[in-house]
């Protein structure tokens, strides 16, 4: 999270830590030779968890590893206890299966319009085409204007290269800029009743007990938003990336493969190739974890990407095996483990059958990989035969 929002749906998003001997490298590459050292290391002076079990043990006791780590206000992110559970049930009520379940014909019109617009151009950039779909159907679910989706395009480009740059002003200035779209939005539905759409049910919602806060609004939006949009587009470049080497599974899809079946091949795409690098986590108290004897009041690291590859758990942490979906930690676990799940699955299901159905999709050149603290790619060139 940088300016106190949020950059990925797990986790939903990354979160800057001190693992600086990471910072332009493949987290994939470097946490796969770090981790036969120990599961639980110092790196660069800050405790670093890169084991699944170890992952699992952090994210599910908050008593221990609290979640209120920066100065920023992060609803729910940056929450622990009943404060967490308070923000985490208003936003799911938000989120649920038949919310999700009304939302997908959308998703899917959005997903052919999208696939549609490539029509005549058969190289494409596959993350492109994920953050043109991300905001399209993010500005659909939350009732933004159609208008904003240049201004969305280009902040998560800047968004991007701001978070692998690592310099803190050029993340403040996205945040900002994002901060200024969230209020331009917010604002009219403050005081017009008659927008009913579901950023305006936010604005108006009491079930606290009271009416949210205005940066209340604002941190969930963010968290939302920025969320959905950063991660949904590194999601659909991992994806692709993948299936484009893959032509059985791409068949296997068309095919008639259930919507179980999708996710459980998405999940395992993104478990072997996670965009959601890392959380961070403050003790609460000292506390012994995979062998090592961490202080009250010290940084914890969740390696995610690590987690998903761990050996002990997975075997070859390559190895495509879609009955790894338990044992998946791409969307996190424990109390902060990802409410937008659901809505992302739905939204990837819509890209991938939209985009495979229409088009055989092949390699057409290398990819650029992101580089911590990012996962996935920067480019994926693909090419696209119609079917």
């Amino acid at each position: 999270m940088h300016g106190g929002f949020s950059l990925g749906p797990v986790n939903c998003g990354y979160i800057k830590g001190g693992t600086y001997m990471l910072q332009g490298s493949d987290p994939r590459v470097v946490t796969d030779q770090k981790r036969p050292q120990g599961a639980v290391q110092r790196i660069d002076g800050t405790w670093t968890v890169l084991g699944h079990s170890e992952a699992r043990a952090v994210a599910s006791n908050p008593h221990v590893f609290s979640s209120a780590v920066s100065r920023f206000l992060q609803l729910p992110n940056g929450l622990d206890g009943a404060e967490h559970w308070e923000f985490r049930t208003l936003i799911d009520r938000y989120l649920t299966r038949a919310v999700v379940a009304e939302l997908e014909p959308t998703f899917r019109i959005i997903a052919h319009e999208v696939v549609a617009e490539t029509e005549g151009v058969d190289k494409q950039d596959a993350v492109e085409l994920g953050i043109t779909f991300a905001v399209r159907a993010m500005t659909a679910w939350l009732g933004w204007p159609r208008e904003l989706e240049p201004r969305l395009v280009e902040w998560v480009r800047s968004n991007a290269k701001a978070s692998r740059s690592g310099d803190d002003a050029r993340l403040a200035a996205v945040a900002a800029d994002f901060d200024t779209i969230i209020r331009e939005v917010v604002e009219p539905r403050l005081s017009d009743a008659s927008i009913t759409d579901v950023t305006a049910s936010l604005v108006r919602d009491e079930s606290l007990g009271r009416a949210l806060e205005f940066e209340e609004i604002v941190s969930i939006l963010r968290n939302w938003t920025g969320g959905d949009l950063s991660s949904m587009a590194l999601c659909i470049g991992v994806v692709v990336q993948a299936l484009a080497h893959n032509r059985a599974i791409q068949d296997r899809i068309r095919s008639g493969a259930s919507d179980r079946e999708l996710e459980a091949i998405i999940d395992e795409f993104l478990r072997i190739d996670s965009p959601f690098v890392t959380n961070r986590r403050i003790t609460t108290c000292p506390v012994t974890l995979g062998g090592q004897q961490i202080g009250a009041g010290e940084q914890v690291n969740i390696n995610w990407t690590s987690a998903n590859r761990d050996e002990r758990v997975f075997g070859d942490p390559d190895a495509f095996n879609p009955h790894n979906l338990a044992a998946n930690l791409v969307w996190g676990t424990g109390t902060h483990e990802c409410p937008g799940r659901d809505l992302s699955m739905a939204e990837l299901r819509s890209f991938v059958r939209a985009l495979v159905d229409a088009h055989l999709v092949t390699p057409d050149g290398e990819p650029e990989r992101a580089t911590y603290p990012l996962g996935g790619y920067i480019s994926v060139p693909v090419r696209l035969t119609p079917r």
